[in-house]
């Protein structure tokens, strides 16, 4: 980066549903392409951007942190409201602020946190299409939560990990893996020091297996000791998933980089 150039960082919102995943696209479609295009209108110059982490297609993000260099001095309202005017409704910036030049989106993220909402109900719901996954036959909460507790901690993830995953490593530190149940509506949530392609969807898929009865609470220790990714349980969609924010350290002087689900949920 030369001594002409800033580099910005962005905190981010975004609805999945319209975009093929974060990570920019042939032909365009994703969430990165948009906002890329978004940037360049307010800097008149081509902008690149790297995102804490790359969310898959469908999979929603309410604490997205992304950074940027440009040449273009702009007030950061411009890198805000500016960069908004430009944006499709689903995606919106949420702050913007000037960062040193070794920080790195990605890199310089401690943790990553996700948050899962899962409607347990005979029918589909219609008003949250898109935003909740759906399970219609009865889950036991209770042996869910007790089944996702063997998974924190340091483990080889294997057999929560997508057969494309470019990961060199599956080992990953698990600091939460949390269910609780509100009415017919199930919120999981996770944080780790990074995660693996599909892991949390994965996760869920195999606690949907104990909490349906088809497999006991006993086999998420033993699927995770198999390191097998064959003897999972199907990859579960993603509607449900939300990126909830990353973790960096104070000397970086980011706005608050988490935001918490907060999701009305009609009863």
């Amino acid at each position: 980066m030369s001594s002409a150039t800033m580099r910005i960082a962005l905190g981010l919102e975004y609805a999945g549903e319209p975009f093929r995943g974060w990570q920019t696209q042939p032909g365009g479609g994703g969430a990165q392409d948009v906002l890329e295009a978004a940037l360049a209108q307010v800097a008149a110059e081509r902008v690149g951007c790297v995102a804490a982490g790359r969310t898959d297609a469908g999979v929603h993000a309410t604490a997205q942190v992304v950074h940027f260099d440009t040449a273009a001095t702009r007030p950061l309202t411009a890198w805000v409201r500016g960069v908004n005017a430009h944006l499709p409704r689903p995606i919106a910036v949420q702050w913007a602020a000037p960062v040193a030049a070794d920080f790195h989106a990605r890199f310089a993220a401690t943790a990553r946190h996700y948050s899962y909402l899962l409607v347990n109900a005979p029918v589909r719901p219609a008003i949250l299409a898109g935003k909740v996954g759906w399970h219609h036959r009865a889950l036991d909460a209770d042996a869910m939560a007790a089944a996702l507790a063997c998974l924190v901690g340091t483990h080889d993830f294997s057999s929560f990990r997508a057969a494309e995953c470019q990961a060199r490593s599956a080992v990953r530190t698990l600091a939460v893996a949390s269910l609780r149940r509100n009415g017919d509506t199930l919120r999981f949530d996770f944080s780790a020091n990074a995660f693996l392609h599909h892991m949390i969807r994965n996760i869920v898929g195999a606690s949907v297996a104990v909490g349906s009865g088809r497999r006991p609470v006993a086999w998420m220790a033993e699927l995770l000791a198999a390191r097998d990714r064959t003897q999972g349980a199907a990859t579960f969609m993603p509607d449900g998933l939300y990126l909830t924010g990353a973790d960096y350290d104070a000397r970086w002087g980011l706005p608050p980089t988490r935001r918490e689900l907060a999701l009305p949920l009609p009863r």
